[in-house]
């Protein structure tokens, strides 16, 4: 250690304890603080309201559509069917599920990178699901300062009697909800019959009220928390935000210095902005965020603040807009704002967009292309081979029809690969009713000579008996002595 470092004179002192100091214990975790969305109206709100009542119009009806028949929206977990309207699935063909989950990815992100998180703020089931509770709310309890005011106040009867109405009628839509999804995997009409009884099997029951349950919780209870701390995409959905991307954003350079003033009094001769430092844009926020502090990953894009700000700005007599839809770059005026559009034309949307073309034109190809029914040849391995009365060699056969169609086909079977092959079959008439599975036993006899000892492969021909006539063609193998 050099002698400078040596030299430096330290003096330490000693204070005393203050006799008023206290012990304080500082928590990692912050404590939920209930928010009160104010109610708001305007146009966005409208549109809120509409995709609200769309969705739940959407899962609470398909399940009552019937389809020739039978409902229109099932799947049939038992035996391993999804009808979806006139098209049926089958388990050979989830990879259309996986082509419909890319898809769905893809267009979100196509979306987000257009106009950010506006799908978490109309169609999400956990912002639907809130807005609906929340409308339960204001109507037991009545609007924001009342609501605040009843929780603030001691217990009383009247406080019971709202608290229990508002969370009864909560709990019986959750409820609602939840038989709804089950009744997309067993019939609903069969759950409406078995209600009276609860003559419900264990799947049932146990989907209905965990269904229920978390729909109570998490849109009853934890709400905003869910889309600040629990959804993964309000984390990385900043990794697909650009300059271009629409969002909500307050315009600072016209809104500050912000601050209350006189009506009638010019305020930019008072050095002020816009901004009426109201609080209203944060009072009908529902995640309870401050939109002039900037984007936040907590804000879901619903609106509420630019039609609460809009009409602020209608009663002191000041342009709309101070809060609104646009991007980073016509803020900072880099472009006028009706040139939003023109920016579209990005390469990370265009990225997005082919690779969603491509995954939707190879389902939407493959699906078009589709045979109307599916074949599976299984040989009967508990008899390989059996020598006939004629002295003919003979191996049996199982063969399964899968009828994709929404409509009864009829089949014929044929057999060829060795010479002079005969096919016996069991039944005289292939019919395969809609959507349903048929198996049908037949029978290969070929002469001792042709067929001499091990395998010889064979090919199976099943073709429609109505026109247009289609086939299909599937190998097998014929075992000799």
């Amino acid at each position: 250690m050099s002698d400078s470092l040596k030299d430096i004179p330290v003096k330490v002192e000693h204070t005393p304890p203050s006799p008023k100091a206290t012990q304080e214990t500082v928590s990692l975790y912050e404590a939920q603080k209930k928010i009160y969305p104010r109610s708001v109206k305007g146009i966005f709100n409208n549109w809120r309201i509409l995709f609200v009542l769309g969705t739940q119009l959407a899962f609470l009806g398909l399940p009552w559509l019937t389809w020739n028949g039978r409902q229109a929206l099932f799947f049939d977990m038992v035996n391993r069917k999804f009808y979806i309207f006139g098209l049926t699935i089958w388990p050979q063909d989830f990879v259309y599920l996986a082509a419909l989950l890319m898809s769905c990815a893809f267009g979100l992100f196509v979306w987000t990178t257009i106009a950010g998180r506006l799908w978490c703020g109309y169609s999400c089931p956990q912002t639907v699901y809130t807005e609906i509770m929340l409308w339960i709310e204001q109507l037991v309890e009545g609007d924001r300062n009342k609501r605040i005011k009843l929780d603030n106040a001691p217990m009383s009867l009247r406080k019971i009697r709202l608290k229990f109405t508002k969370h009864a009628l909560m709990i019986l839509f959750c409820l609602w909800t939840g038989f709804s999804l089950v009744g997309y995997f067993t019939p609903i009409r069969d759950l409406v019959k078995a209600m009276p009884t609860f003559d419900y099997g264990p799947w049932e029951s146990f989907w209905i009220f965990f269904y229920a349950g978390f729909t109570y919780l998490l849109a009853g209870f934890m709400r905003e928390q869910v889309c600040k701390y629990m959804c993964p995409y309000a984390r990385f959905q900043s990794v697909m935000f650009d300059a271009d991307t629409l969002i909500i954003s307050y315009d600072e350079a016209r809104g500050e210095p912000r601050g209350s003033r006189k009506k009638g009094v010019d305020f930019k001769q008072q050095g002020l902005g816009s901004c009426v430092n109201c609080g209203i844009c944060v009072q009908v926020c529902p995640v309870g965020i401050d939109i002039r502090n900037g984007l936040q990953y907590e804000c879901i894009g619903c609106a509420a603040c630019i039609d609460a700000c809009d009409e602020v700005m209608d009663k002191v007599g000041y342009p709309r807009g101070l809060i609104r839809y646009t991007t980073e770059n016509a803020l900072e005026g880099k472009y006028p704002e009706k040139d939003i559009v023109k920016h579209l034309r990005r390469p990370r949307v265009i990225m997005y967009t082919v690779v969603l073309l491509i995954v939707l034109g190879a389902a939407l190809g493959s699906l078009a292309m589709r045979k109307p029914f599916k074949v599976d040849i299984l040989r009967d391995r508990a008899s390989l081979v059996k020598e006939t009365d004629a002295g003919l060699l003979e191996n049996a056969y199982i063969i399964k029809i899968i009828n994709t169609t929404e409509r009864d086909q009829e089949f014929k079977i044929s057999v060829d690969g060795m010479p002079d092959l005969k096919l016996e079959s069991d039944s005289k008439h292939l019919k395969v009713k809609a959507t349903e599975t048929e198996s049908f036993g037949v029978r290969v006899q070929a002469d001792p000579q042709v067929a001499t000892k091990g395998s010889h492969e064979i090919h199976f021909k099943v073709e429609t008996v109505s026109s247009p006539v289609l086939h299909v063609e599937e190998k097998s193998s014929f075992i000799g002595e």
